[in-house]
């Protein structure tokens, strides 16, 4: 079992940054890729970034050049950093990891990112 927890969501301008954090804690040996999803108001669940084990990162297309996912497997921690943040970009963040052998995916709580002015 693996237990995730996000930080650093908060009220941002738009144009500013925020970078949010992932603290995995369990079965840590478990963990292949991970990654943070996000649902705005009305919205569904979507992709925005996922990093292996090994630090290759993919990201969806609406946060390429803004947002940079990184991983230090040493504390367990997930990061993402989002710059020039748009109003568009309010959302709850959520964390997840996939096992090793791709099930089963765990999830964190979320933490809530609101751009606006």
């Amino acid at each position: 079992q693996v237990q995730l927890v996000e930080s650093g969501g908060g009220l941002v301008q738009p144009g500013g940054s925020l970078r949010l954090s992932c603290a995995a804690s369990g079965s840590i040996s478990s963990i292949g890729v991970m990654g943070w999803y996000r649902q705005a108001p009305g919205g569904q669940r979507e992709l925005v970034a996922t990093i292996t084990s090994s630090s290759v990162t993919n990201y969806a297309y609406s946060t390429k050049g803004r947002f940079t996912i990184s991983r230090d497997n040493a504390k367990n921690m997930v990061y993402l950093q989002m710059t020039s943040l748009v109003p568009e970009d309010t959302a709850v963040y959520y964390c997840y990891a996939l096992h090793k052998l791709a099930w089963p995916s765990y999830w964190g709580q979320g933490t809530q990112v609101t751009v606006s002015s």
